[in-house]
């Protein structure tokens, strides 16, 4: 029996010995396939390396800025990544680009790129040095985009086929839902996982990419179930006939929309990427009757354009690819030059450590409160403030509260908001192809703000006192509430700011007067800067009101305010293939956050760029679609990872800015006392080489003791300067390296000791210029009064003694005599 139950067990191990055998030996095959997204030896790497190129180019123009006075920006070296998926052979029309070649022509064509300001159209004095980075992604990674695409077509009726004209079946793609699929290829191309981590807790750079992408459209045909994606990963494709050519536009078309905003064929991911997918569409959309940023059919290259060029001056393959490349070569430099490095909203110099954010709801009924929640039209408080807060860089504190108020007890408010109500013309064609005139009200926000700018203070601190009392001490400082105003009970508009109870250096003893303070007296403490987000929430108005430039939102670069109705969705003329946008009034939570983007983080719309041609904002609609809350194809009320880079990187390139602007003040105001006092003997200004500048001739002349005339500045100063400058190199060299490399927390520390060292030094070539200025004067006039002493009676008796020698002269010398 014992030996009967041992066979037994021996032959079940066996059994089991030869079934795991078996199943390592049909595992090895599948582990040796090439998988999707997985780091094998030889997959393309991402470099990461090239400040150290041009940091001798970087000092090189800091030292001529710095020392020379040269009209040179700073350099800030920008890495754009194109990926290239579907480009190697493996794609549609079996189509091959050299990325090298690629990277070389952008080189070439695209090397600098210089952001501007919206607000005053002038360009910063921060220039980037584009750095561009392209490279292919292999077959399993472009047939595993295409399974997602294939899984999240949904049907959309029929669209109509650009060069036939004929119907054929369109199909929609939902952009959120084929996102983690991206994400996927991102982190697998620059392994980051997308562990939730931070940047600075990463503290490794972190790269932007553009996926250029070229589906084959017959392997991902939705009505096509026969087609087994998984076994084509590892299949070698074989080349296409001229009938197959023919056929690769697989009759029928797809196009993106991003949470049921626009159809486009280019979205603004929720990372740091943007697809621009050339095999969907062609999308057109715009806005009516206007022809400036409309996307059209010609928008964007198409391959089927190169590979069965039409007409008869059809131009030769190589001809036709080198116009493909330059055209997606200038498609990349657009995407940088909005999305990327985009120009810069509102440039506002930000010292502070608290950030407070009361969003007042102003409404003239009490039919609903959109600060209650479970409702379509609820504010989101949370979600607000969570998106606000990656806007800000670490250590900054952010605090938004939110209130309601009657404009029927606030009797000046509703008079503010009954004066920005405006009308103008429209005509428009209706169906029976006449045109109608008619007239569109809507809110002018620039009057509100002017009529409200006094009101934001005392709201705020209202907010806080009934969210927190512990924060109203904090955020403000409340100076005798016991006495009561004159007139209206309408404390909003009774705010002052605290230093208007001073008199002005020229005020003299018969104007001042006994300041009494009064309710309202509400002051910031330091170290605050207070946004407020006024919400109109109005009823019985004109079912399409709206405020200017068919929006919801109106923004400055302090406060922010939004309109809200319970109106139906609101047609606007805009235009996405043969639909109109509407606008939905009830919903106010994504133009706030548009609004706060703009004032907190200075972000521009990523349709809009400043021109200096035209010497005002342009507007190209082919990034308007994306994860964004801007504009009127968009709908979402998120911030891309891309754009909150931005919004951190304009923080810093705004006090770079103002540092440099000053730097340039402090040399134009040496140079002036310079040139007032630095003269030769004869009175001649100082001459020597032509190519010495005249601060390079003072330095030689005086500062290295060629000459012993007088000097017009002291050795300090000098010296001061000298060593402030040299250091100011230094930090700036820093600060390039620190932004290339995506170390934006220790960038945000050097930007603020450099803007706090400039201001100092300006305040000390100040001070020193007044004081030697009274030095070099060549002579003065004193006032003083006549002092009586002895001397007096010396003099009046040596001129009566005079006199008298006068007289007896005369006498004796005369002839009768």
């Amino acid at each position: 029996m014992v030996m009967a139950m041992v066979r037994t067990l021996r032959s079940l191990f066996s059994c089991l010995l030869i079934i795991s055998t078996l199943s390592l030996i049909l595992l090895v095959p599948s582990e040796s396939a090439p998988q999707a997204f997985r780091r094998d030896p030889g997959h393309p790497q991402w470099h990461h390396g090239a400040f150290q190129d041009v940091k001798d180019s970087v000092r090189s123009d800091l030292r001529r800025m710095l020392h020379s006075r040269a009209e040179v920006p700073f350099q800030v070296p920008l890495e754009v990544n194109i990926v290239l998926i579907g480009f190697n052979g493996d794609g549609g029309y079996r189509y091959t680009i050299d990325a090298q070649k690629l990277e070389e022509f952008l080189r070439v064509s695209f090397p600098l790129h210089r952001p501007s300001c919206l607000e005053t159209g002038e360009p910063l004095d921060i220039e980037h040095h584009m750095v561009y980075n392209a490279f292919p992604v292999g077959q399993p990674e472009l047939i595993a985009l295409e399974k997602a695409l294939k899984a999240a077509m949904v049907p959309a009726g029929n669209a109509r086929e650009l060069d036939f004209g004929r119907e054929v079946p369109l199909f929609e793609v939902d952009a959120a839902a084929v996102e983690p699929e991206f994400q996927k290829l991102y982190s697998y191309l620059f392994d980051i996982d997308n562990g939730g981590f931070s940047a600075e807790e990463v503290d490794r750079p972190v790269p932007s990419a553009i996926f250029i992408v070229n589906f084959d459209k017959l392997r991902m045909d939705p009505r096509n179930k026969d087609i087994d994606l998984d076994s084509l990963m590892t299949a070698s494709l074989n080349k296409l006939t001229e009938e197959e050519m023919k056929k690769q536009e697989g009759d029928y078309i797809y196009r993106y929309r991003y949470n049921g905003g626009g159809a486009s064929q280019v979205w603004l991911g929720s990372g740091r990427y943007v697809v621009i997918d050339l095999s969907a569409g062609p999308c057109t959309y715009g806005k009516i009757e206007t022809e400036e940023g409309s996307v059209s059919s010609k928008t964007l290259p198409r391959l089927r354009n190169v590979i069965i060029p039409r007409g008869s001056g059809a131009v030769s393959d190589l001809s036709s690819h080198n116009i493909f490349v330059g055209q997606l070569a200038a498609l990349v430099a657009t995407t940088a030059e909005h999305v990327i490095a985009p120009d810069v909203r509102f440039e506002s110099v930000d010292l502070t450590t608290r950030l407070l954010i009361p969003i007042i709801v102003l409404q003239n009924h009490n039919r609903y409160n959109i600060m209650e929640k479970g409702h379509n039209y609820s504010l989101n408080i949370e979600a607000i403030e969570a998106e606000v807060k990656k806007m800000v860089h670490y250590g900054q504190e952010v605090v938004i509260v939110g209130g309601s108020h009657s404009l029927h007890r606030h009797e000046k408010l509703a008079i503010a908001v009954s004066k920005a109500m405006r009308g103008h013309s429209l005509q428009e064609t209706k169906k029976d192809g006449r045109f109608h005139v008619h007239t569109k009200t809507y809110l002018d926000g620039a009057i509100l703000k002017e009529e409200m700018e006094r009101s934001a203070d005392v709201l705020a601190a209202g907010l806080l006192e009934m969210s927190d009392p512990s924060l109203s001490s904090k955020f403000f400082l409340r100076q005798h509430w016991a006495d009561e105003t004159e007139g209206s009970n309408d404390s909003i508009l009774k705010h002052k700011p605290i230093w208007a109870s001073y008199g002005g250096p020229k005020r003299s003893k018969d104007n001042k007067r006994r300041v009494v303070k009064k309710e309202g007296d509400v002051y910031r403490t330091y170290g605050t800067r207070v946004i407020p987000v006024f919400v109109l929430s109005l009823a019985d108005v004109d079912a399409h009101l709206m405020m200017e430039d068919e929006s919801l939102v109106w923004t400055s670069n302090d406060v922010v305010i939004v309109l809200q109705h319970q109106s139906e969705n609101i047609p606007l003329s805009y235009v996405s293939e043969t639909e109109r946008r509407h606008a939905i009034p009830s919903q106010a939570q994504r133009h706030i956050l548009a609004g706060l983007a703009s004032v907190v983080g200075g972000l521009s719309a990523p349709y809009e760029k400043a021109s200096h041609v035209h010497e005002r904002p342009v507007v190209n609609w082919l990034l308007a679609t994306g994860c964004h809350p801007f504009g009127p194809f968009s709908n979402t009320s998120q911030i891309s990872q891309m754009l909150q880079d931005v919004a951190l990187r304009n923080t810093i390139y705004a006090r770079v800015d103002s540092a440099l602007h000053r730097i340039r003040d402090t040399s134009e105001s040496v140079q002036a006392f310079a040139g007032e006092y630095l003269k030769t003997p004869l009175g001649e200004p100082v001459k020597g080489k032509k190519n010495r500048s005249s601060t390079e001739l003072w330095l030689e002349k005086f500062y290295k003791k060629t000459t012993n005339l007088p000097e017009p500045f002291p050795h300090e100063l000098v010296e001061r300067l000298e060593k402030y400058l040299d250091n100011l190199e230094e930090q700036l060299v820093d600060l390039s390296s620190l932004l290339y490399d995506h170390r934006l927390q220790e960038a945000h520390l050097n930007s603020s000791e450099i803007l706090q060292s400039t201001l100092f030094t300006q305040q000390y070539v100040d001070r020193v210029l007044v004081s030697e200025r009274e030095k070099m004067r060549c002579c003065s006039i004193e006032y003083r009064l006549p002092v009586q002493s002895s001397q007096n009676l010396i003099y009046a008796g040596i001129l009566l003694a005079g006199f008298f020698v006068y007289f007896v002269v005369i006498f004796f010398s005369s002839p009768a005599r």
